[in-house]
Formats: C-alpha cells, structure tokens, sequence
C-alpha cells in the first residue's frame, strides 16, 4: 500500500473529520492550495472571522462610545464572552481564565505574583532549548528582584547525546534543589523538538515543596488536550496565533489556579480592568484597588476588541469538535507522519521528537544533516509550508483542524524526492 492509498483510508477511517472547509487555505502561484504545515508559528484564518470583523468596524463607526454598551457585542464586557470557550480549551475552569495582552506580558503580570524570591530561595528552574523571549523574560525577572543570573537560572538540558530532557529528570531536580528553587517555570510542549512534558508529574512535585509551578502554553494551547485545573498548575499563559488560529499578534491569554486566584492579598501590578466592576469608575483617587475576582483579577487595560474578535470564530470551532477528540486525531496524524518519514530512511536528516505519541504535541522536528535552508526552501518551491529554526531544524506541524492525510502523503513523497538536496 503506497502512502497515499494508506492516506487516504486514514482520512476515510478517521471518526474526527477536518474542518477545512472553516478556514482560507493560502494557495501557490500555480493556484494551488499549499501544504500548510506551520500551524505552530501562525494558524490559517477562519472564514467567519472577516464577517466579524467587519461587524465590530461597523459597530464602532455607527455607535462610537455607545459601542460600549450597545454595540451587536458590547465592549465593556467584551472579554466575558470568552470565559466558559476559553476554559474548555485549557482545562479550566471558567474564572480562571482571561483573554488580555500578549504572551510575554502576561508572563510577566504573572511572574510578578508567583515569583517572589526569599533568602536561599531565589533560583528560576526552566528547561532548555527555550525560547528566546522566554529567556529574556526569566533573566530580567531576576535581574528586577536583584538577583544574579548565573547563580538564579537553573536551566536543565538533555543528557548528552539526547534532543530532549525526561520527565523524571525534571521532578528530580525539582526535589534535589527544592530549598533553592522559588519557581518552577517551563514550556507546556517545547517550541524546537514538539516534546510535550508531564505537567501533572511536575506540578505535583512542585507542590510537593510549596514552588510555584508556571507554563508557557505557546505551543500547548489549541494542540494538547490539557487538564490546567485538574493538574494543579499554578499559573499559565499562551498566545492565540498559532494552535487557536486568531491571527498575527492576537491576544494572548493567562490563567491562574483559582487557589491563588481568589486571593485579595496576592501581590500583583494592578490596573483599572483587573478591579472589582462596580467600583471600576469611580474616580476618587483615594479608592484602592479590589481584584476582580478570578484572572481577571490581572487584567490592567481595557480589552482590545479588534485583536479579540477571531476568539468568536476559532473558539467556536474547537467547541464544536472538542479538544479531546481533535487531540486523538492529532496523534494520528503525527502517528502517520512519522511513520511515512522513518519509511523514507534517515541518510540526510534525524527525528528530534520523542517517538511516543503522549510526549509530543502536532509536530516532528527533523535535525537536517547538510543544509537545511536549502531543504526547506526546496519544500516551499514544492508548495509545502514548513518552519526553520537555525542551524538545522525543519519543523513540520500537521494541524488537525485543517491539515489532512493526504497532505502527509504528499509531504512524504517530496521529502523522498528532495531530502538530499544542497549536499
């Protein structure tokens, strides 16, 4: 059975149906639909959100301040819409969510509360690779507080010879340096290799020692089927423009336990959209701040209703396949991938992401023996959209929203034809 014949029996078989048809696929200069295969850097568009969009322009144009209240969506509770929809994509429970700012930002609200670093308890536990931003966050946490980062970065790394770091080597060095550790703060599924860690095991070895344990959820949210409330993670914050498929810069979101979210006294940077609503306006400025309770508690602006309108239409979607079953099929598909590339041989380039199916999001990350760029680029001209990470990585994300099987297939038969190209 080729690959296309097995594709195709697959699609057929597979009880999760793609929603395609929901999304624009971008074409090539043949008028082709490409192979999208770059969900984990940015998410296609749904069709509905233009019409939205154009909605909320015509409201603003039509109502301008009355648009608060009155427009089709009022903005004044505008972020409210998104609190059960974005609860179900996380595992959460409703007030423990909130749609504001971007990534990075909501890192740092956060890190403001949770990181509170104390006599020998001063050191940040992250894993490596990280991502940039990530990195710079962490450093001028530290650097904020006083601390050194030399000695308050405990960054953990594969062993050598591995691409990816094991779960029982991070609970063990959570318990080894607890008495040094004041946070715990990882990626839910790392952005270079797609390995998807155990946060269950990790938070409970966090809790273990009373460590605030923190998630970047950038290539985990709308990708895995995660339980934020049930594994006990402290806090968590994600982007919407890859998995959740809201557009370049979208708003970002957070999520806080709501063991500590109901805490008045926990110290935060405080704005006016994070205080109680009914004393939000009033304007003596000998009022005190009281948290809104729940995350929203960390809000400090207004929401910006452009950037938010795309949650209506990608939300809409993910409710309506449900994340757990778009996870199954998302396990298959990445199964197949895969399969289909070790069937093609690894002469030009190595797997990078862990073989078993629950520690991997939607992506396999190939490590390119001899020129990558060139790989890559030779894809692209080949109508298959995928992702370079210097100096040797291509990754490929399959998005079971809108990716296919065949697609896989026809992946495979290029790579097959191309994989040695610029050696």
């Amino acid at each position: 059975m080729t690959h296309l014949e097995k594709a195709q029996r697959l699609e057929n078989e597979d009880p999760v149906k793609s929603r395609r048809d929901r999304f624009h696929v971008p074409r090539g200069k043949n008028g082709e639909e490409l192979v999208y295969f770059c969900g984990n850097s940015l998410g296609l568009m749904p069709k509905q959100v233009e019409a939205d969009l154009q909605a909320e322009l015509e409201d603003w144009r039509d109502l301008a301040v009355d648009g608060h209240h009155h427009a089709r969506r009022p903005w004044f509770p505008y972020h409210e819409s998104f609190r059960e929809t974005g609860a179900r994509l996380v595992g959460a429970n409703p007030g423990e969510v909130v749609f504001m700012n971007t990534l990075t930002a909501n890192l740092h609200f956060l890190m403001a509360s949770f990181y509170r670093p104390n006599g020998k308890k001063t050191r940040i536990l992250s894993d490596a690779p990280t991502f940039p931003s990530d990195i710079y966050a962490l450093q001028s946490q530290i650097r904020w507080h006083g601390g050194d980062i030399d000695r308050d970065m405990l960054v953990l790394h594969p062993k050598e010879g591995a691409s990816c770091l094991e779960d029982d080597d991070i609970v063990a060095a959570i318990h080894e340096n607890a008495d040094e550790i004041a946070m715990v703060m990882l990626a839910g599924v790392n952005f270079l290799t797609g390995q998807a860690y155990d946060l269950k095991a990790i938070s409970a070895a966090c809790q273990q020692h009373a460590i605030p344990f923190g998630v970047d959820l950038a290539h985990a949210a709308g990708n895995l089927h995660l339980k934020l409330h049930e594994d006990g993670v402290d806090f968590a914050a994600w982007c919407t423009y890859k998995y959740v498929n809201c557009g370049p810069g979208a708003v970002a979101a957070a999520f806080v336990h709501e063991k500590h979210a109901n805490d008045k006294d926990l110290v935060r940077l405080a704005g006016w959209w994070g205080n109680d609503p009914a004393t939000r306006f009033q304007m003596d400025e000998m009022t005190d701040f009281v948290p809104h309770p729940g995350a929203e508690g960390w809000q400090v602006s207004n929401p910006p209703i452009f950037s938010m309108t795309p949650l209506h239409a990608s939300l809409a979607i993910f409710d309506e396949v449900g994340i757990g079953s778009l996870r199954e099929r998302s396990l298959r598909m990445t199964g197949f991938l895969e399969e289909c590339i070790r069937e093609i041989g690894d002469d030009h380039y190595s797997i990078i992401t862990p073989s078993n199916p629950q520690s991997r999001g939607s992506q396999i990350s190939l490590r390119v023996h001899e020129n990558a760029p060139a790989l890559r680029e030779s894809l692209q001209e080949a109508g298959i959209v995928t992702d370079f990470r210097p100096p040797d990585v291509i990754r490929i994300a399959p998005t079971p929203l809108y990716n296919t099987y065949e697609e896989i297939a026809r992946f495979a038969s290029v790579l097959s034809e191309r994989a040695g190209v610029g050696s």
